[in-house]
């Protein structure tokens, strides 16, 4: 049962942050902390710390556990229209399975499905569903509701109206379900990375008939899935309550049916510090974040007093930064994108705003991801070089710079917008603050191209492809307006060539850093803090444990279990 009440979507696939360079995120193919510090995030690969089913013993079968979500996802589950930010997403790996999943090594391979093939060109990919898998309602999974629900996310089934999935998926030419109970998806060029696609950082889900064909408000309440939990209840911006699924298709490495948990209950709590407050009396069993403020002076403290346990990775991460929209002035002019890269002391606001837990981001891919580059000769601070580069921008524009930097409204937010100000100001650019509200009107705006600057953080750990709509020319989550002809060829060649994917990248992430269209911010470092007794946060999945690490896209719950 759900009880519901009218709230603002998140909107689509990307999702905002809180604090560095604002704060907050999208959702359809994008959430965040209203309190986190998006530029102070990230971190190098000693910062992440496990603790695995292994270590703590043999996993124990039953209890439930309370979940502290940053905040709720009001329009719904209707997987092909919804709007996932990262809580949303959590709890969609909870419900629902997708057909391909990334490994620990950060390699997709299949989960719900038993394989996915490419053609010898990529131009066809058949898609075998795994045998005997049932959804909660009993009913089974083939190629059929496979075919259906990839139809519906491209908007080529009657009941769904899905938002840009149908933009994510334009490259799909037909998708039918054979007598041999195969799914064959035809394009129409090859697709290299199609397989990545499907996971779509747990968005792609695999819904059943029942929420598949129902109207919209059904379908976002009344949840199918084939995931290890079934839904409850679940009553709005107060608790969603996830029983055992009894016949998940999953067992452990030992043949234990999974999961081992009878209940998890999700509870959304928008203010990381009340989050991390709940946790510490006791009220909540886990909670993620990826808030270093939080972090270093709260949690990481209480982890070494052996009061909690914190999980944390900047593996796989999304990249925090400030989005510029270049269709328009200041930022349409180079000079003005010089001069506010090389006047952003970004190491000083993981100093100050973030406890000193960061890594300078070089672009959009960190370490570990395809055109991952250490050096991608991206502007940093230098107050000579940006008072040059305003000086010029002034010179050729007759007008000095000034531009307004929007960001989601919190109080550490706030701080960080000023202090980003005041660096500005150093530089003799006059920056005019912009609190925007709530994420929903932060997305909105950058939707419609209403705004100069504004704090972002998106691009989680996978394969570039899977960035192609953010930064094509014309694509409609083409936020900051980029028309450059030179990255439309990098991108459509990491599509449809299969060689010399790496270096098309590592040109793509040194483009950016040479025009300057993004002011790169820090990796980001997700955290899932918990109580001493609960275990397996990177445990079982369909490979060994432990799971992927990138945390922005949520964990899986088939391994969390619990002592006592």
């Amino acid at each position: 049962m759900v009880q519901r009440r009218a709230g603002s979507p998140a909107s689509a696939f990307v999702r905002l942050l809180a604090l560095l360079f604002a704060i907050a995120l999208v959702a359809a193919a994008c959430g965040g902390d209203d309190d986190d510090d998006g530029g102070t995030a990230g971190g190098d690969d000693d910062s992440s710390t496990e603790t695995t089913a292994e270590d703590a013993g043999d996993p124990v079968v039953g209890g439930e556990v309370v979940y502290g979500l940053e905040a709720e996802t009001n329009g719904g589950f209707c997987l092909q229209e919804a709007q996932l930010a990262p809580p949303g997403i959590q709890v969609t790996k909870t419900i629902y399975d997708t057909l391909t999943a990334p490994n620990a090594d950060g390699e997709i391979e299949p989960l719900l499905a038993e394989s996915v093939e490419p053609n010898e060109d990529y131009t066809e990919w058949t898609i075998t569903p795994r045998s005997g898998v049932k959804f909660h309602d009993g009913t089974d999974v083939d190629a059929q509701i496979i075919a259906d629900n990839l139809n519906a996310y491209r908007g080529q089934f009657p009941a769904r109206k899905p938002l840009l999935f149908v933009f994510v998926l334009a490259d799909i030419e037909n998708v039918v379900a054979t007598p041999e109970n195969t799914v064959v998806v035809s394009m129409k060029r090859p697709w290299v990375a199609f397989d990545w696609t499907l996971w779509g950082s747990s968005r792609v889900g695999i819904i059943g008939r029942a929420q598949l064909e129902a109207d919209s408000s059904t379908c976002a309440n009344e949840l199918v899935g084939t995931g290890p939990f079934m839904l409850e209840s679940w009553t709005v911006n107060q608790e969603l309550v996830a029983v055992k699924n009894p016949n998940y298709w999953q067992k452990d490495v030992n043949g234990t049916q999974l999961p081992y948990l009878d209940k998890i209950t999700y509870k959304p709590i928008s203010e990381v510090a009340q989050r991390v407050n709940a946790l510490e009396s006791g009220q909540i069993d886990l909670m993620h974040t990826s808030d270093t403020e939080q972090l270093s002076s709260r949690l990481l403290p209480a982890q070494e007093a052996g009061d909690l346990v914190v999980e944390m990775s900047d593996k796989f991460a999304e990249t925090n930064y400030t989005m510029l929209n270049v269709s328009k002035p200041p930022f349409d002019n180079k000079n003005a994108r010089l001069a506010v890269a090389h006047a952003l002391d970004t190491q000083l606001l993981i100093d100050v705003r973030g406890g000193g837990l960061g890594t300078l981001a070089s672009g959009p891919f960190s370490e570990g991801v395809l055109g991952y580059a250490e050096d991608t000769g991206f502007p940093r601070f230098d107050l000579d070089a940006a008072k040059e580069a305003a000086a010029a921008y002034e010179e050729e524009t007759g007008s000095p710079l000034e531009f307004v930097y929007t960001y989601v409204t919190s109080e550490a937010g706030t701080l960080t917008a000023q202090e980003i100000q005041t660096q500005m100001a150093d530089a003799g650019i006059k920056m005019e603050l912009r609190p925007a509200g709530d994420q929903a009107t932060t997305i909105n705006m950058a939707l419609a191209g209403d705004f100069q600057s504004v704090g972002w953080r998106n691009h989680p750990g996978a394969d570039p492809d899977t960035q192609y709509n953010w930064w094509y020319e014309g694509s409609p989550v083409n936020f900051g307006r980029i028309a450059d002809p030179e990255i439309n060829r990098l991108l459509d060649e990491g599509r449809t060539t299969p060689e010399g994917r790496e270096e098309i990248y590592i040109e793509l992430n040194k483009r950016f850093a040479s025009e300057v269209y993004n002011i790169w911010g820090s990796w980001t470092i997700w955290a899932v803090a918990h109580q001493p007794n609960v275990h397996g946060v990177f445990g079982e999945t369909l490979s060994a444990a432990p799971g992927f690490p990138g945390l922005g896209a949520g964990h899986f719950v088939t391994g969390l279990w619990v002592e006592g």
